[in-house]
């Protein structure tokens, strides 16, 4: 490939050492590569909770615009920001392996680990509904921002502690020595992936994007949006997804919380490489059949009266 490719991506920090990631693949195989960093609609309103912004692709669509406008070639992710149905012209080129998925709880200043924290900064729907299930007394606060921002925001508060993704801060090299991983607490859908997409249309672009694809994660990953998609789900919706591969055996986790915390329905399947097609659907009728989608309406009639 002669022409130079244009990578799009978010601003923020984090973002950028994604998509440089990228561009350094992308030199690997003898490929120039320029950086094009656009503003999300998510990066500009930094105080909504984004559960009450309600919006499905907030951190993409900006460069999906770019996209189909052919300003960009290519477009970098974080993968769980991405809506499960892609838009049209917009095709998945790659998913590099996955990093870390866990989530951690870092803590305030002169704040150590407790049996039961009273105080904690968020702006995930799906940790809140999770930290009060398992905290019921527990204040949340939101929190927004880029990874920086945050663990200021956090050194700033009188906070037992703040969520963060693993992997984001492994990435920026900003991991705390004080900090506790939750473990207890399924990720979000593709949560540690990064994933490239492309223009349908530029099919030399994306076969050059997939080498870099990585089965195992575009598989399990896949697998976790199809059970958040078949569970009507979106970045409002607390549900949490976990699939794994071992053996030729996927192992997958998952769950749906009420945003009270107070009615989690939990689901933990094993199926056959020849299942995997069927896999997080198959998952998500067993929620359906408990009663998730009564969880799913009540989100949505609330989220309907909000707007």
């Amino acid at each position: 490939m002669q022409k130079i490719l244009r990578i799009g991506t978010r601003d923020s920090k984090l973002a950028l050492w994604q998509a440089n990631k990228v561009k350094a693949l992308l030199a690997e195989k003898g490929i120039a590569s320029v950086l094009v960093p656009v503003k999300s609609e998510g990066d500009l309103d930094l105080v909504t909770p984004l559960y009450a912004m309600g919006v499905e692709g907030l951190f993409t669509k900006t460069l999906d615009a770019y996209l189909l406008s052919d300003k960009i070639d290519i477009a970098v992710h974080s993968m769980k920001d991405v809506p499960t149905q892609l838009a049209q012209g917009i095709v998945e080129a790659a998913v590099l392996p996955r990093a870390s998925y866990k989530d951690i709880l870092v803590f305030g200043k002169d704040k150590a680990k407790q049996e039961v924290y009273t105080k904690i900064g968020t702006g995930s729907v799906r940790r809140k509904a999770m930290l009060l299930h398992k905290y019921p007394d527990c204040v949340m606060d939101n929190l927004r921002g880029n990874v920086q921002t945050r663990l200021q925001k956090l050194a700033d508060s009188d906070w037992d502690g703040a969520v963060f993704a693993e992997a984001g801060l492994e990435r920026m090299d900003l991991l705390p020595d004080h900090y506790e991983t939750l473990d207890w607490m399924l990720p979000a859908p593709a949560q540690g992936a990064i994933m490239i997409v492309c223009r349908s249309e530029a099919p030399e672009v994306r076969d050059v994007c997939n080498q870099f694809n990585d089965a195992d994660t575009a598989l399990c990953v896949t697998i976790e949006r199809d059970f958040l998609k078949a569970l009507m789900g979106g970045c409002s919706t607390p549900i949490s997804a976990l699939a794994r591969v071992h053996n030729g055996i996927i192992h997958f986790q998952g769950n749906i919380c009420s945003p009270d915390g107070k009615e989690l329905l939990e689901t933990e399947q094993n199926f056959s490489m020849e299942e995997k097609e069927q896999a997080g659907q198959k998952a998500a009728q067993v929620l359906l059949e408990k009663g998730a989608g009564k969880i799913v309406a009540a989100i949505r009639a609330k989220g309907k009266t909000t707007e």
